[in-house]
């Protein structure tokens, strides 16, 4: 394992809630489909990513691939940023990109019991925390002709793996450097969060 493979369970759920939009892909290597999709992650006991939670449109061709071959691949991309020199304070030093990715093996599920469920959990993510959250009972009848028009899934997860490559090979003052005049706030968070004692 690398120095950027090191994580556990708690790095990704964070990753999957700070950035539910991931590509789902299916389907053969010849015709692979793929769609971004906002999902939801369920977590067992011990905090392991152990399913997704998601819902897409039936016209999508995701939807015809996955019903024929049930095994996805889920991408979830955290947050990036390019890495200069002038950041680093070194010269000498070469520049880099920074980011965070989990790769997810999945069996899709569609199920249409769970496609309100599926609406609701998403909606109360997304919306908690606002001043005034948004209610779908707001869209009146509307609501009941764009619910028969998509379908709820669960991605029961199979395998993960992922890299988070967030300056944990740079010496001391460089990434002291870097964590103080990189202006990629959400970047510079996550630096911290995989770095400790050495911030």
């Amino acid at each position: 394992m690398t120095l950027f493979e090191r994580f556990d369970g708690a790095d990704v759920r964070k990753l999957v809630e700070d950035y539910p939009l991931a590509w789902v892909c299916g389907g053969g290597a010849a015709d692979i489909e793929a769609s971004l999709l906002p999902l939801i992650g369920r977590f067992d006991a011990q905090g392991d990513l152990v399913e997704l939670i998601g819902h897409l449109m039936r016209t999508n061709p995701l939807h015809a691939a996955l019903l024929s071959d049930p095994r996805a691949t889920i991408l979830f991309q955290g947050p990036d940023s390019y890495v200069s020199p002038e950041h680093a304070g070194l010269r000498d030093w070469a520049p880099t990109w920074n980011y965070a990715q989990i790769k997810v093996r999945a069996e899709v599920r569609f199920d249409e019991a769970l496609t309100e469920p599926s609406l609701d959990l998403l909606i109360d993510a997304m919306e908690k925390g606002r001043l005034q959250p948004w209610s779908k009972e707001e869209l009146g009848e509307r609501y009941h002709g764009m619910l028969g028009r998509i379908i709820g899934f669960r991605a029961t997860v199979t395998g993960l793996t992922g890299k988070f490559k967030l300056g944990q090979d740079e010496s001391k003052e460089a990434l002291a450097s870097i964590l103080g005049t990189l202006p990629d706030a959400a970047m510079t968070d996550w630096m911290r969060r995989f770095n400790g004692g050495r911030s």
